[in-house]
Parts: structure tokens; C-alpha cells; sequence
């Protein structure tokens, strides 16, 4: 096996995501403002988490868990993209693409684990909220957080050293700006009917299973929002699951879009499309939708935002 995949180690070719567009310079600075904003976004939270000690609870380890997830997602992908497009080179080494590729579908399937686990924290604060001190305390968050982050990278390990160990025939062009898995299986020769089979089981553990979970849990708490007598406590019950059914959607439909169509229907242009909400949007969002909507991040936010500006008028005084 190692001599027959001795050629399939050279490099690869990125063929980029907008260089063969006309306005590729607009497009590559508009690319990268939305990095810095995805970057300072979710680090935001994390440090808002990390300080607050009123934020130290499970939903918001789990939520600070995300927020490193969608961090490593565009670290993953963006900062090669803009290296190729700046030296004018779209080369990628094997074990560069197949360190990018594992960390990327690692970083997805987390995500999935993770969004799950968070919809199973909203149904016991809402439908058990006197039991939730026992359910949901911070040991078991914290082992939902090594569950999502141990689960989806054995997985990827999996799925990565089977991809690279195909042999790789012809031309060596990724009709991608990273190495996700739809554009890097176009280039493998031979029969793999039995691993793409493998893989739409894996897609249905990792998709769809968590999606049918998530929808069973908002089922519940649609079911004790509605017997609630107080409208005040149905408007904090929505607004409490508003931002993770935002981001929940966000979230599937693009890895439905991106994993879940046949090989035959694929084209280069909608992979990319898809891959761009997953790495770039998505991960911008998140934060955003997070630190708007809900209270205690943005009280939290407010909170740092005030201890500056009382540092920094004594300064104006003496100066």
C-alpha cells in the first residue's frame, strides 16, 4: 500500500475561492474582515466567560466550548487561503491537507455533538428546572464538553487515514479553497462504493440523529412553554432558546447542504457556497447571535466595557 500511494504524496493544488472572479481583490478584503470579526467575536465570549464567575455554569462552558470551536473552524482554513492568495502559489503539502481535512470535519462533528448537548441543557432548565442543579452541574458539563471534542476526533481520525490511504490518480486540483472531504474524494481513483457508504451512516450519526435529538427536546419545551401560566415566563423560555435554535439552523442546514447530497449532484460552486457559510458565516454569527440576545453575556460584556472607561477616566483626570 505504501509504494502504490508513493506518488499520491505530492502536493495538492487549492484552486482558491474566488481567484478566477473579476473583483477577487474586493472579495479576498472582504474575506478577511469578516475573519478578524469571526477571531475578536468568539474570543470575546470566551474571555467574558472565563472572567465572569456568574457565567461559570454548564450552559455556558457549553456555550464557551462552541465559541472555541467556531475559532479553530476559520483559523483552520482561512489563514491558508490568504497565504496562497498573497504569494500568488496554491500548492498544499499531503500532510498539510491532511491535517487541515481532519481538524476541519473534527472541529464539524464537535459541533454537531455539542449543539445536541446544549439542546438537551435548555429542555432540563425549562422542563425540569428544579432538578437541573442535578442534570445538568458543571461536572456534567464539562464531560459533555470531552464527549463532543473526544467523540468527533476519533472519528475524523478515522475517516482521514482512510481518505489518504486511496490512491490518488491523474490531476492533484482541489476545486476548493481547503481540503474538505466532497473535493478531496473527486480526486481518488479505484472503487470506494463501501466507504461512501460508510460515510452516509456516518453523516446520519452525526446529522441527522442529532437533529431528530434536538427537535424531540424543543417538542418538550414547546409542550411546558405552552402550559405555563406566566407570560412573562414563556418570554424568557423563547428567548432563552431563541439564539441556539438561530445557530442550530444555521449550523444544519449548511452541513445538510454540504455532506448530505449525492456525489452525482454535486458541483464545484455549490460545495463552496456551502463550505463558506460552515468556515466563514457560521462562525461569525455565532457570537454575534449569542452576545445580543442573551442577557447574561451581554450584562457581562457591559460589565467589562464599564470597569475600561473607570480605569481609563482617572488617567484623564491626572493628564
Amino acid at each position: 500500500m505504501w509504494q502504490r500511494n508513493q506518488t499520491s504524496l505530492a502536493d495538492f493544488i487549492l484552486e482558491g475561492l474566488f481567484d478566477d472572479s473579476p473583483a477577487h481583490a474586493f472579495l479576498f478584503s472582504l474575506t478577511m474582515v469578516v475573519f478578524l470579526i469571526a477571531v475578536s467575536g468568539n474570543t470575546l465570549t470566551i474571555l467574558l466567560i472565563c472572567a465572569d464567575p456568574r457565567l461559570h455554569t454548564p450552559m455556558y462552558v457549553l456555550l464557551s466550548q462552541l465559541s472555541l470551536m467556531d475559532l479553530m473552524h476559520v483559523s483552520t482554513t482561512i489563514p491558508k487561503m490568504a497565504i496562497n492568495y498573497l504569494s500568488g502559489t496554491k500548492s498544499i503539502s499531503f500532510v498539510g491537507c491532511a491535517t487541515q481535512h481532519f481538524l476541519f470535519l473534527s472541529l464539524g462533528c464537535a459541533e454537531c455533538i455539542l449543539l445536541t448537548f446544549m439542546s438537551y441543557d435548555r429542555y432540563v432548565a425549562i422542563c425540569h428546572p428544579l432538578r437541573y442543579a442535578v442534570l445538568m452541574n458543571r461536572k456534567v458539563g464539562q464531560m459533555m464538553a470531552v464527549m463532543s471534542w473526544l467523540g468527533a476526533s476519533v472519528n475524523s481520525l478515522i475517516h482521514t487515514v482512510i481518505l489518504m490511504h486511496f490512491p490518488f490518480c491523474g490531476h492533484r486540483n482541489i476545486h476548493h479553497f481547503y481540503c474538505e472531504f466532497p473535493a478531496v474524494v473527486q480526486l481518488v481513483c479505484g472503487d470506494i462504493t463501501v466507504y461512501e457508504t460508510a460515510v452516509y451512516i456516518s453523516d446520519i450519526v452525526l446529522l441527522l440523529l442529532p437533529i431528530i435529538l434536538i427537535s424531540a427536546s424543543y417538542i418538550f419545551i414547546l409542550h411546558s412553554v405552552i402550559r405555563m401560566h406566566s407570560a412573562g415566563s414563556k418570554r424568557n423560555a423563547f428567548a432563552t432558546c431563541s439564539s441556539h435554535l438561530t445557530v442550530v439552523s444555521l449550523w444544519f442546514g449548511a452541513c445538510i447542504f454540504s455532506y448530505m447530497r449525492p456525489r452525482s449532484q454535486r458541483t464545484p460552486l455549490q460545495d463552496k457556497v456551502g463550505s463558506v457559510f460552515n468556515s466563514i458565516v457560521t462562525p461569525t454569527l455565532n457570537p454575534l447571535i449569542y452576545t445580543l440576545r442573551n442577557k447574561d453575556v451581554a450584562k457581562a460584556l457591559r460589565k467589562v466595557l464599564g470597569r475600561e472607561m473607570i480605569t481609563q477616566n482617572p488617567q484623564e483626570r491626572l493628564s
